[in-house]
């Protein structure tokens, strides 16, 4: 919350207030809409659109020219999904520092890509992984550790350490998974995570939110977790 303070603009309660509704950092706040601002905490249009403002001239979202993104390209890392064919459709894997969805039919093996993954990111850099371990939230209790021992058996990996290197919670409701995601900030680089799987992304927030009036409200408490991550 120190940072929300040292915006231009904003007092400790406009910060508390902030913080409350789920903005707890400047590129939250600089990635949302006046409206969304509007309706967090209760200001008008002008008030939302300096604090937002401020946000984003704190964090510098701004141009880089080609040859800087070049560079930032470079440092990011890529787990295998353990099929050439599919790596190459995702350019050569899953990338760190960004967001992929998979998206299907039920039964069309989400959670098992996700359970791989888990497994893969341990991999040294030259077989695919990062040497590195997964935080796994669980939002509709499908996760089997029994089919993680099969996948490090198949990669000849010892299974007990692959199951300690996966550190899993259970979400019981959308508030429960965003606070598990907020609470993840604190064991990543303890623990070398590499990887934050959540499966499903979206079942809670539709089982919450179920009814058409309540679409809104669901979406933009939606955009504000897929900020946070």
């Amino acid at each position: 919350m120190k940072e929300l303070k040292k915006l231009p603009g904003i007092g400790e309660k406009t910060a508390e207030k902030l913080v409350e509704a789920g903005y707890d950092n400047l590129m939250a706040i600089a990635a949302s809409s006046i409206g969304e601002i509007c309706d967090a905490i209760g200001v008008g249009e002008g008030t939302a659109e300096k604090i937002i403002e401020s946000a984003r001239q704190a964090i510098d979202m701004g141009f880089d020219t080609a040859d800087i993104i070049y560079e930032k390209r470079k440092q990011i890392g890529k787990i295998t999904t353990g099929s050439k064919n599919l790596d190459n459709l995702l350019g050569g894997g899953v990338e760190t520092g960004a967001i992929t969805e998979a998206h299907g039919a039920y039964g069309s093996s989400k959670s098992q890509l996700a359970f791989q993954l888990s497994v893969n990111v341990q991999l040294p850099k030259e077989k695919g992984g990062l040497e590195g371990k997964a935080l796994f939230v669980d939002t509709e209790n499908t996760f089997r550790p029994e089919r993680i021992e099969q996948m490090a058996k198949a990669l000849s990996l010892d299974t007990k350490e692959t199951l300690k290197n996966i550190f899993v919670a259970r979400a019981y409701n959308s508030d429960h998974q965003i606070l598990l995601v907020e609470k993840a900030k604190d064991i990543l680089k303890e623990k070398n995570i590499k990887l934050l799987v959540i499966d499903s992304l979206t079942s809670l927030f539709r089982s919450d939110y179920s009814g058409r009036g309540e679409l809104a409200p669901r979406q933009q408490k939606l955009n504000r977790h897929l900020h946070e991550l």
